[in-house]
């Protein structure tokens, strides 16, 4: 008979994560560490426990009919295709990118020849797979997401001193293309090497320090760029932030990034659910590897706007929200839950169900037992659990497979 498995999380840390918020989700006691990422999933570099023994990976490979249905499993084979996680930024990400599928292919099996194990830090491909990703904001959430269009570049640097912004006004003069904004960005990318980079970055900062007192036309642009200076000096990576649009979302909205797209996030709580990979290549914003050749080859460097998710709101007191983007991993929904009207949640495929915040019931067709869940709780629903009901008070989320 089916079953609702609790699952038991892997907090990753990192030194621009929160260390407050993922830890009020799961009401532990902070101790000053930065909790960057819950995992929820079955990735290998972090599987979900559920039980003493066994991992949500395991029990996906153990039963893929059942847990994953035969639509599910026969286009994915025995994996769970989507990873969730809470994200929680106090400072900024990695600039970074990740790859297509078949550039992930590629990276994966070339470092495998080389003999890289898993989890070597010079490693830039943990997996074979692409990694496109969705974000919904629970708190007010800040970054950079694709490029502007090169005219609004332009207008940015204008008057910004230092060799290096000169040498991508050159550029971008020269040549708007997709082609120009690569070259452009590979400047800034390349001055990693320049011994000299950081005096030159230093100078151009100080310009943006100079113009944001003077009554700056580009605000917002110019506070990022000395945020990120600030958390990362002489990094020529703030001010490719430049040529990135930035980003706001209120609580509620969201972000997709396809593959390719290249994107920092900056501060903010949000969930995050993305295709079941680790796959990071960076740019700069960061002490880890900073694999320019590869970043440059997996990147799409066509200037365009943002791209919110589809979201379809149904329900009356019991509000649902699902946000769908044009990938065929995952999708998310979230769930306003009023004592006065239970919600459906999706009735088929792998789910992952989490509360957010108050007290929820979760019941599914095919179990006997309802799962209570609390703030921070979470369970896997099988396949064969059937159609799933939200009651009591609270906000929870569900990821599954469209």
């Amino acid at each position: 008979m089916p079953e609702l498995y609790p699952l038991e999380n892997t907090v990753q840390h990192a030194d621009w994560g929160s260390r407050t918020r993922i830890q009020a989700l799961l009401g532990t006691e902070p101790d000053g560490t930065p909790a960057a990422e819950l995992w929820l999933g079955a990735h290998p570099s972090a599987p979900s426990r559920v039980d003493r023994d066994g991992s949500l990976l395991e029990l996906v490979r153990s039963a893929p009919d059942a847990m994953l249905g035969r639509r599910v499993a026969d286009e994915y084979g025995p994996r769970l295709p989507y990873l969730l996680k809470v994200l929680a930024a106090d400072r900024a990400l990695s600039l970074q990118v990740h790859p297509k599928p078949h550039a992930a292919r590629a990276g994966f099996n070339r470092e495998n020849r080389r003999g890289l194990p898993p989890g070597d830090p010079g490693r830039s491909f943990h997996d074979d797979q692409h990694k496109p990703e969705m974000v919904v904001a629970l708190t007010e959430f800040e970054g950079l997401a694709g490029f502007r269009a090169p005219r609004a570049v332009l207008d940015l640097l204008d008057g910004l001193d230092g060799g290096l912004v000169a040498a991508v006004r050159d550029v971008l003069r020269t040549d708007r293309s997709p082609a120009g904004v690569k070259a452009a960005f590979s400047r800034i990318v390349a001055a990693r090497r320049d011994p000299g980079a950081a005096a030159d970055v230093a100078t151009t900062v100080g310009s943006v320090a100079a113009r944001l007192a003077g009554g700056s036309p580009s605000s917002r642009a110019d506070a990022t760029v000395l945020q990120l200076a600030e958390q990362h000096p002489g990094d020529a990576a703030a001010l490719a932030s430049l040529l990135l649009n930035r980003v706001t979302l209120d609580p509620g909205q969201g972000l997709f990034l396809p593959a390719g797209e290249v994107h920092a996030y900056l501060t903010g709580l949000g969930v995050e659910i993305m295709a079941s990979s680790d796959n990071v290549l960076r740019a700069g914003l960061t002490t880890k590897l900073v694999d320019e050749a590869a970043l440059v080859e997996c990147a799409s460097f066509v200037p365009r706007p943002p791209q919110p998710p589809r979201t379809r709101v149904a329900g009356g007191r019991g509000q649902v929200t699902t946000y769908r983007a044009p990938v065929r991993e995952f999708a998310l929904t979230a769930a306003d839950v009023d004592p006065a009207e239970d919600v459906e949640l999706p009735a088929e495929g792998p789910r992952i169900v989490l509360c957010l915040s108050g007290d929820l019931k979760l019941t599914a067709e095919a179990c006997p037992a309802p799962a209570t869940l609390h703030r921070g709780a979470s369970v896997f629903v099988p396949h064969a659990a059937g159609e799933l009901r939200l009651s009591g008070s609270g906000h929870a989320v569900c990821a599954w497979v469209p």
